[in-house]
Order: C-alpha cells, then structure tokens, then sequence
C-alpha cells in the first residue's frame, strides 16, 4: 500500500503523483492544506519534520520525503517504465535538468518563502507576484537554452520517452502557466509539454484535477 501526503498545488507533489501513475501504482493521496497551515500541525510533523510535502509511505515503512528521492526510490523498486536512462551520461543529464526546475527554481517560490518575502520583508502581493513570475519564468528560458539546441532532446526532454525531468519541466511549466505566463516564447518547452499532457498518466496528475482544488468546487 502507497499513502502520500500531498497538496493539489504543490508542484513537488505534482511530481511524484505523475511517477505513481506513469508506474500504474495506485496510491491513497491525503491532501494537506498548505494555505490553512496544516502542515505546521503536530500530527503532520510527525510525519515529516520539514512541515512540506510530500510525503510517502510504502507498506507501513518510514516515511519517504524530497520529491526526486522519492521518485528515484520508485524507479529504482518498480522499474516500468524506467524514468532514468540506461547510460550514466543520460542520467547525469537528466538529472540535470531536473535540477534545473525542482531545486534552482522551485524553492525560490513556495509558501514558506512568500511569506517570508510578505511578513518579514514586508513585500507587496504585486511584489510578491512578479517575484513568483521572475523565478517561473527564469527556469522555463533555461530549460530552453539547454534543451532546444541538444541533440538528446526528443520527443521529450531526454529522447523518446519522458524521464524525471518532463516531470520536474511539468511542475514549472504548469505553475507559470498558473501565474499568467505563456509558453509560446519557449518552443522546446511548450512542445515537450503537450507531448506530457497527451499522457493520460500526466494529464490525471495535474494540479487542477486534484481534491480540494478550485475546479473541483
């Protein structure tokens, strides 16, 4: 049995989520309302002491947390479909561009990072705002000049068959699109999406079709 404790917009739960159902793992996804706090309660720091999601429990063992380890721990224990290449070199490169997108960028805008720009540095929502859009926007024309002129950039971002990194380019690219941007100006990175989101694995991941988001209402 798989639990995750997750948030329907959290963009490293929107990870993991995706791996759970490119694997065909089924999975119990708890949701832990980040805008009400309850990730600070002390039933869930119990569960995972950073107060973040997610987190993800297999068969009663400890508590797994940190999207790519937990996404290499699956790859590594259900190995279909692979989400690392077979050569070391494509999955430094992979890992790479994931890097790119869940940890040179994502952190720049979680909660806990607005609301340190909003309670201690006393920024505006419109500050707070084109901060968020700067950082999304920064990984997306990365992600970009990296993979447009990259000869092992296929279909997706690493050959034929997505890997890590689609999911890691996914959660930025659906949180920018979220804050209004458009991934015209990034052909690579629009192109690789819509390959993603003809997935019926990523396109049932996705943020908005999640419990408790506004679409759901």
């Amino acid at each position: 049995m798989i639990k995750m404790y997750g948030f329907w917009r959290s963009a490293a739960a929107f990870r993991v989520r995706i791996a759970l159902n490119l694997k065909r793992l089924a999975f119990e996804e708890e949701m832990i309302d980040l805008d009400a706090g309850e990730q600070n309660l002390p039933a869930y720091r119990a569960v995972n002491p950073q107060e973040v999601v997610p987190s993800v429990i297999i068969d009663g063992a400890p508590p797994m947390y940190e999207s790519l380890a937990i996404i290499e721990y699956l790859d590594e224990i259900y190995r279909d479909p692979p989400l690392l290449p077979a050569d070391a070199r494509g999955r430094a490169r992979v890992r790479a561009l994931s890097l790119i997108w869940a940890a040179d960028h994502h952190p720049l805008i979680v909660p806990r990072v607005r609301r340190y720009l909003a309670e201690t540095l006393g920024v505006d929502e419109p500050g707070r705002t084109a901060w968020i859009r700067h950082w999304f926007a920064e990984g997306l024309r990365i992600g970009e000049a990296r993979m447009a002129a990259d000869a092992e950039t296929g279909s997706f971002c690493h050959g034929d068959t997505p890997t890590m990194a689609d999911l890691c380019l996914m959660s930025q690219a659906m949180g920018a699109r979220g804050f209004g941007i458009d991934l015209a100006a990034y052909p690579t990175v629009a192109r690789i999406v819509d390959a993603c989101l003809a997935q019926d694995a990523f396109a049932r991941a996705l943020p908005l079709r999640q419990k408790g988001a506004p679409a759901a209402h």
